[in-house]
């Protein structure tokens, strides 16, 4: 079944949801919670709508990471280490999809979300010491190798989850955290892209268009993050997170 051909009103709407995903997303995660519905809305297909948003999320993600970069809010000597697993972490969870159907993951998630929520809400500060601090490398693996794996086979809630997983294990700031989160969802994006464009499902004619108003959001967003610190940024998590678990369980309940 060929895609439709929108019409340019229609592509200017989903420039404009484009733009507030990415202003959402480079604060907490979560773009792809406006920009997929509205894809599927203008009449394509799942598995075009899909991949055409990680075509114009990507662009955003470059520049969400730019924006926490050149601000120094991301730990450079991580990027590296962080970049690669995450990559990594994303081929091998859309490998998986031919193996497995992510709804079994949907509980999961929920119980996982939820407790994100908590820590967001109740940690009022951070610390430098943790139970991961002897051992940096290694927690920095695991985290990008597993929550890359699970947005290349699932995705939902994981840069939220990046975020508070960064906070937790290296007792980051929420907006540290925020920017250290960009560098696995920029590799994760650009893996899942590097898959969809080689089965040629990315219409770039949309996700084009898409693509820079993601990327203007994602400048504003970044910039806001960081002006405002992690007052906002906790704000913009909590609602985030508490907007996926409604989306979650409401997709639970209609199953």
């Amino acid at each position: 079944m060929p895609a439709p051909i929108l019409a340019p009103t229609t592509l200017a709407l989903l420039a404009v949801v484009a733009f507030f995903a990415g202003l959402v997303d480079s604060i907490a995660g979560g773009g792809g919670l406006l920009t997929v519905p509205a894809l599927l809305t203008a009449g394509l297909p799942p598995h075009i709508a899909l991949a055409t948003n990680k075509g114009q999320a990507s662009f955003g993600a470059i520049s969400s990471f730019l924006s926490f970069w050149t601000r120094g809010a991301i730990d450079r000597p991580r990027v590296p280490l962080a970049f690669s697993a995450g990559f990594a972490g994303s081929l091998l969870g859309a490998a998986l999809l031919f193996l497995l159907s992510p709804e079994r993951l949907r509980p999961v998630v929920l119980v996982l979300l939820v407790i994100a929520a908590a820590v967001v809400g109740l940690r009022r500060t951070t610390h430098a010491t943790t139970p991961w601090a002897k051992r940096p490398r290694l927690a920095l693996v695991l985290l990008a190798l597993g929550l890359g794996a699970y947005d290349g086979f699932f995705g939902p809630g994981v840069g939220s989850m990046l975020i508070v997983g960064n906070a937790l294990l290296f007792g980051d700031n929420l907006t540290r955290a925020s920017g250290n989160a960009k560098v696995v969802n920029l590799a994760s994006n650009l893996a899942a892209l590097l898959l969809f464009s080689i089965r040629g499902t990315v219409l770039w004619q949309v996700a084009l268009p898409m693509a820079a108003a993601n990327t203007l959001g994602a400048f504003v967003g970044a910039r806001l993050a960081v002006k405002r610190g992690d007052g906002f940024v906790r704000g913009v998590v909590l609602l985030v997170v508490l907007a996926l678990v409604v989306k979650l369980a409401a997709d639970l309940i209609r199953r």
